[in-house]
Protein backbone atom coordinates (compact mmCIF):
# COMPACT_ATOMS: atom_id res chain seq x y z
CA UNK A 1 0.00 0.00 0.00
CA UNK A 2 2.50 2.19 0.77
CA UNK A 3 4.67 1.69 -2.75
CA UNK A 4 1.32 2.32 -4.14
CA UNK A 5 0.86 6.14 -2.80
CA UNK A 6 4.41 6.54 -3.28
CA UNK A 7 3.88 5.85 -6.91
CA UNK A 8 0.79 8.06 -7.22
CA UNK A 9 2.59 10.60 -5.14
CA UNK A 10 5.60 10.27 -8.01
CA UNK A 11 3.20 10.68 -10.81
CA UNK A 12 1.48 14.01 -9.24
CA UNK A 13 4.61 15.61 -9.03
CA UNK A 14 5.85 14.98 -12.34
CA UNK A 15 2.36 16.33 -13.81
CA UNK A 16 2.17 19.11 -11.92
CA UNK A 17 5.70 20.96 -13.43
CA UNK A 18 5.26 23.91 -15.58
CA UNK A 19 8.74 22.77 -17.41
CA UNK A 20 9.25 20.06 -19.25
CA UNK A 21 13.24 18.14 -19.52
CA UNK A 22 15.20 18.57 -22.53
CA UNK A 23 13.92 15.23 -23.73
CA UNK A 24 10.86 17.40 -25.01
CA UNK A 25 13.45 19.87 -26.97
CA UNK A 26 12.70 23.05 -24.43
CA UNK A 27 15.64 24.34 -21.98
CA UNK A 28 14.91 22.95 -18.63
CA UNK A 29 15.05 25.46 -15.59
CA UNK A 30 18.47 25.92 -13.82
CA UNK A 31 17.30 26.21 -10.05
CA UNK A 32 20.43 25.53 -8.56
CA UNK A 33 20.76 29.22 -7.67
CA UNK A 34 20.49 29.70 -4.22
CA UNK A 35 17.77 32.57 -5.60
CA UNK A 36 15.99 30.17 -6.99
CA UNK A 37 13.55 30.05 -3.41
CA UNK A 38 12.88 33.79 -3.96
CA UNK A 39 11.44 33.17 -7.49
CA UNK A 40 14.27 33.71 -9.51
CA UNK A 41 15.65 30.93 -12.04
CA UNK A 42 17.66 31.04 -14.89
CA UNK A 43 16.82 28.92 -18.26
CA UNK A 44 19.59 28.88 -20.95
CA UNK A 45 22.19 31.30 -21.83
CA UNK A 46 20.66 34.72 -21.62
CA UNK A 47 17.28 34.46 -20.00
CA UNK A 48 16.00 34.72 -17.00
CA UNK A 49 12.66 34.38 -15.08
CA UNK A 50 11.91 36.19 -12.46
CA UNK A 51 8.22 35.84 -10.36
CA UNK A 52 7.37 38.84 -8.25
CA UNK A 53 5.44 39.70 -5.32
CA UNK A 54 4.43 42.81 -6.47
CA UNK A 55 1.00 42.03 -8.83
CA UNK A 56 1.44 44.62 -12.30
CA UNK A 57 -1.26 47.20 -13.04
CA UNK A 58 -4.10 46.23 -15.65
CA UNK A 59 -2.08 49.15 -17.51
CA UNK A 60 0.94 47.56 -17.54
CA UNK A 61 -0.01 44.24 -18.55
CA UNK A 62 -1.81 45.93 -21.57
CA UNK A 63 0.96 47.19 -22.81
CA UNK A 64 3.10 43.95 -22.53
CA UNK A 65 0.33 42.71 -24.52
CA UNK A 66 0.37 45.35 -27.05
CA UNK A 67 3.95 45.04 -27.83
CA UNK A 68 4.55 41.55 -27.65
CA UNK A 69 1.69 41.53 -30.26
CA UNK A 70 3.50 44.22 -32.46
CA UNK A 71 6.80 42.06 -32.43
CA UNK A 72 5.05 39.41 -33.83
CA UNK A 73 5.32 40.71 -37.37
CA UNK A 74 9.26 41.57 -37.02
CA UNK A 75 11.77 39.16 -38.20
CA UNK A 76 12.21 35.64 -36.21
CA UNK A 77 14.41 36.57 -33.86
CA UNK A 78 17.86 34.61 -34.25
CA UNK A 79 18.87 35.43 -30.43
CA UNK A 80 18.17 35.83 -27.31
CA UNK A 81 21.43 38.42 -26.83
CA UNK A 82 20.53 41.98 -27.96
CA UNK A 83 22.41 44.99 -27.47
CA UNK A 84 20.90 48.21 -26.44
CA UNK A 85 21.39 49.66 -30.01
CA UNK A 86 18.91 46.75 -31.38
CA UNK A 87 16.55 46.58 -28.38
CA UNK A 88 15.82 50.18 -29.13
CA UNK A 89 15.96 50.04 -33.01
CA UNK A 90 12.83 46.95 -32.63
CA UNK A 91 10.95 49.47 -30.49
CA UNK A 92 11.04 52.40 -32.52
CA UNK A 93 10.64 50.09 -36.13
CA UNK A 94 7.55 47.64 -34.73
CA UNK A 95 6.37 48.92 -30.46
CA UNK A 96 6.16 53.07 -30.93
CA UNK A 97 3.70 54.66 -32.47
CA UNK A 98 4.58 57.50 -34.42
CA UNK A 99 2.12 60.40 -34.19
CA UNK A 100 2.24 63.42 -36.54
CA UNK A 101 0.96 66.82 -35.76
CA UNK A 102 0.54 68.94 -38.46
CA UNK A 103 -0.10 72.83 -37.80
CA UNK A 104 -2.72 74.60 -40.06
CA UNK A 105 -1.84 78.39 -39.86
CA UNK A 106 -4.39 80.92 -40.92
CA UNK A 107 -2.59 81.89 -44.06
CA UNK A 108 -5.61 82.89 -45.72
CA UNK A 109 -8.34 85.28 -44.33
CA UNK A 110 -10.37 83.60 -41.92
CA UNK A 111 -13.68 82.63 -43.44
CA UNK A 112 -17.11 82.47 -41.05
CA UNK A 113 -20.11 80.08 -42.01
CA UNK A 114 -23.40 80.78 -40.34
CA UNK A 115 -24.72 77.72 -39.21
CA UNK A 116 -28.71 76.71 -40.18
CA UNK A 117 -29.93 77.20 -36.39
CA UNK A 118 -30.65 79.97 -34.52
CA UNK A 119 -31.19 80.70 -30.49
CA UNK A 120 -33.73 83.54 -30.16
CA UNK A 121 -33.38 85.17 -26.43
CA UNK A 122 -33.09 87.73 -24.12
CA UNK A 123 -30.01 89.06 -22.09
CA UNK A 124 -29.25 89.80 -18.73
CA UNK A 125 -26.04 90.65 -16.92
CA UNK A 126 -25.18 89.23 -13.73
CA UNK A 127 -26.70 91.63 -11.56
CA UNK A 128 -29.93 90.89 -13.38
CA UNK A 129 -30.39 93.84 -15.31
CA UNK A 130 -31.45 93.24 -18.92
CA UNK A 131 -30.31 94.47 -22.04
CA UNK A 132 -33.33 97.17 -23.71
CA UNK A 133 -33.40 98.68 -27.36
CA UNK A 134 -34.96 101.83 -27.66
CA UNK A 135 -36.39 102.87 -31.46
CA UNK A 136 -34.42 105.28 -33.06
CA UNK A 137 -31.45 104.46 -30.22
CA UNK A 138 -28.05 103.76 -31.86
CA UNK A 139 -26.75 101.43 -28.70
CA UNK A 140 -28.70 99.33 -26.01
CA UNK A 141 -29.27 100.28 -22.19
CA UNK A 142 -28.94 97.94 -19.37
CA UNK A 143 -31.25 98.52 -16.06
CA UNK A 144 -33.80 96.44 -13.99
CA UNK A 145 -37.02 96.15 -15.10
CA UNK A 146 -39.64 95.92 -12.49
CA UNK A 147 -43.15 94.89 -13.32
CA UNK A 148 -45.52 94.98 -15.96
CA UNK A 149 -42.03 96.33 -17.88
CA UNK A 150 -40.97 93.01 -19.63
CA UNK A 151 -42.13 93.97 -23.22
CA UNK A 152 -39.36 96.43 -22.95
CA UNK A 153 -36.89 93.45 -23.34
CA UNK A 154 -34.63 93.32 -25.98
CA UNK A 155 -35.02 89.97 -28.10
CA UNK A 156 -32.09 88.73 -29.94
CA UNK A 157 -31.40 86.12 -33.17
CA UNK A 158 -28.31 84.70 -31.92
CA UNK A 159 -26.54 83.53 -34.63
CA UNK A 160 -23.33 80.64 -34.44
CA UNK A 161 -20.99 80.57 -37.12
CA UNK A 162 -18.63 77.15 -37.65
CA UNK A 163 -14.78 78.47 -37.30
CA UNK A 164 -12.03 79.05 -40.02
CA UNK A 165 -10.51 75.47 -40.86
CA UNK A 166 -6.87 76.48 -39.58
CA UNK A 167 -5.15 76.67 -36.78
CA UNK A 168 -6.28 79.46 -34.01
CA UNK A 169 -5.20 81.51 -30.94
CA UNK A 170 -9.00 82.69 -30.19
CA UNK A 171 -11.39 80.56 -27.90
CA UNK A 172 -15.40 80.40 -27.99
CA UNK A 173 -17.95 79.87 -30.71
CA UNK A 174 -18.11 82.83 -32.58
CA UNK A 175 -21.84 84.24 -33.01
CA UNK A 176 -23.87 87.23 -34.25
CA UNK A 177 -26.19 88.97 -32.43
CA UNK A 178 -29.23 90.48 -34.21
CA UNK A 179 -32.19 92.23 -32.92
CA UNK A 180 -35.54 90.09 -33.84
CA UNK A 181 -37.74 91.38 -36.13
CA UNK A 182 -35.76 93.48 -37.43
CA UNK A 183 -32.65 94.44 -39.59
CA UNK A 184 -30.86 95.86 -36.84
CA UNK A 185 -26.92 93.98 -35.22
CA UNK A 186 -25.14 94.60 -32.91
CA UNK A 187 -21.37 95.44 -33.86
CA UNK A 188 -17.77 96.77 -32.64
CA UNK A 189 -16.17 99.38 -34.36
CA UNK A 190 -13.52 101.61 -33.57
CA UNK A 191 -13.61 105.38 -32.44
CA UNK A 192 -10.12 106.78 -32.42
CA UNK A 193 -8.76 103.75 -31.46
CA UNK A 194 -11.07 102.48 -29.59
CA UNK A 195 -13.47 99.70 -30.07
CA UNK A 196 -17.31 100.69 -29.15
CA UNK A 197 -20.23 98.51 -29.08
CA UNK A 198 -22.88 100.12 -31.69
CA UNK A 199 -26.63 98.98 -33.28
CA UNK A 200 -25.90 98.99 -36.90
CA UNK A 201 -29.06 98.49 -39.46
CA UNK A 202 -27.58 95.42 -42.27
CA UNK A 203 -30.15 95.47 -45.04
CA UNK A 204 -29.16 92.86 -46.67
CA UNK A 205 -28.98 89.94 -44.42
CA UNK A 206 -27.47 87.35 -46.49
CA UNK A 207 -24.11 89.90 -46.52
CA UNK A 208 -23.57 88.08 -43.06
CA UNK A 209 -24.23 84.19 -44.14
CA UNK A 210 -20.63 84.19 -44.90
CA UNK A 211 -18.08 86.74 -42.79
CA UNK A 212 -14.51 86.78 -43.75
CA UNK A 213 -11.55 88.46 -42.41
CA UNK A 214 -10.64 90.74 -45.44
CA UNK A 215 -14.35 92.52 -46.16
CA UNK A 216 -14.52 94.34 -42.80
CA UNK A 217 -17.56 91.99 -41.41
CA UNK A 218 -15.58 90.58 -38.29
CA UNK A 219 -17.22 93.59 -36.65
CA UNK A 220 -20.48 91.86 -36.23
CA UNK A 221 -18.71 88.49 -34.51
CA UNK A 222 -18.25 87.84 -31.08
CA UNK A 223 -16.83 84.73 -29.10
CA UNK A 224 -19.31 83.60 -26.93
CA UNK A 225 -17.76 81.80 -23.87
CA UNK A 226 -20.13 79.49 -21.48
CA UNK A 227 -18.97 78.64 -17.64
CA UNK A 228 -20.40 75.95 -15.74
CA UNK A 229 -22.56 78.26 -14.12
CA UNK A 230 -24.07 79.30 -17.41
CA UNK A 231 -22.76 82.49 -17.56
CA UNK A 232 -21.61 84.03 -20.87
CA UNK A 233 -19.21 86.43 -22.13
CA UNK A 234 -18.55 88.27 -25.28
CA UNK A 235 -15.34 89.01 -26.87
CA UNK A 236 -15.15 91.04 -30.06
CA UNK A 237 -13.52 88.80 -32.64
CA UNK A 238 -11.76 92.14 -35.08
CA UNK A 239 -10.85 93.44 -31.81
CA UNK A 240 -9.62 90.37 -28.83
CA UNK A 241 -9.64 91.17 -25.57
CA UNK A 242 -11.94 93.73 -25.62
CA UNK A 243 -15.45 92.14 -24.72
CA UNK A 244 -19.48 93.40 -24.40
CA UNK A 245 -19.66 94.93 -20.99
CA UNK A 246 -22.03 96.89 -18.70
CA UNK A 247 -22.04 99.65 -16.30
CA UNK A 248 -22.61 98.33 -12.44
CA UNK A 249 -24.97 101.90 -12.58
CA UNK A 250 -29.00 101.97 -13.74
CA UNK A 251 -29.89 102.47 -17.79
CA UNK A 252 -25.95 102.84 -18.76
CA UNK A 253 -25.28 102.35 -22.34
CA UNK A 254 -23.79 98.86 -22.84
CA UNK A 255 -20.35 99.25 -24.08
CA UNK A 256 -16.76 97.37 -24.97
CA UNK A 257 -14.34 97.87 -22.63
CA UNK A 258 -11.73 95.38 -21.44
CA UNK A 259 -11.59 93.51 -17.95
CA UNK A 260 -12.44 96.05 -15.32
CA UNK A 261 -13.71 95.70 -11.70
CA UNK A 262 -16.66 98.87 -12.72
CA UNK A 263 -17.82 97.13 -15.68
CA UNK A 264 -19.76 93.99 -15.74
CA UNK A 265 -18.93 90.92 -18.55
CA UNK A 266 -20.93 87.78 -17.34
CA UNK A 267 -24.36 87.35 -19.03
CA UNK A 268 -27.18 85.00 -18.85
CA UNK A 269 -30.01 83.94 -21.42
CA UNK A 270 -33.08 83.89 -20.67
CA UNK A 271 -36.16 82.75 -22.88
CA UNK A 272 -34.44 80.50 -25.60
CA UNK A 273 -35.92 78.92 -28.21
CA UNK A 274 -33.77 77.68 -31.10
CA UNK A 275 -35.50 78.38 -34.81
CA UNK A 276 -33.85 77.81 -37.99
CA UNK A 277 -32.21 81.05 -39.53
CA UNK A 278 -35.28 80.50 -42.39
CA UNK A 279 -37.28 81.73 -39.64
CA UNK A 280 -35.52 84.83 -38.90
Amino acid sequence: MADKDSLLQERHIECDSGFDSDDMGIDEMDCSDPLALSGRCDLHKGLRIEVTKEPLSMRSIANVVIALQRLKHIERVQSTEFSDRELFNIFMENVIEETIVINLNCSESKLYSRQDKVVQCTICDKSKKTLVHRENFPYLLAFTLKGGNEVNKARFNLSAYTPPNCKDSSKGQAVCLGIVKSNFFLSCTSDNGTPSLVIEEVKDKESLQEVKETDDMERFLFLRNSSGESLNTFESVKYPGWFITTSKDEKQPVQMSKQQTSHLQLFSLYDEEVVLQSEV
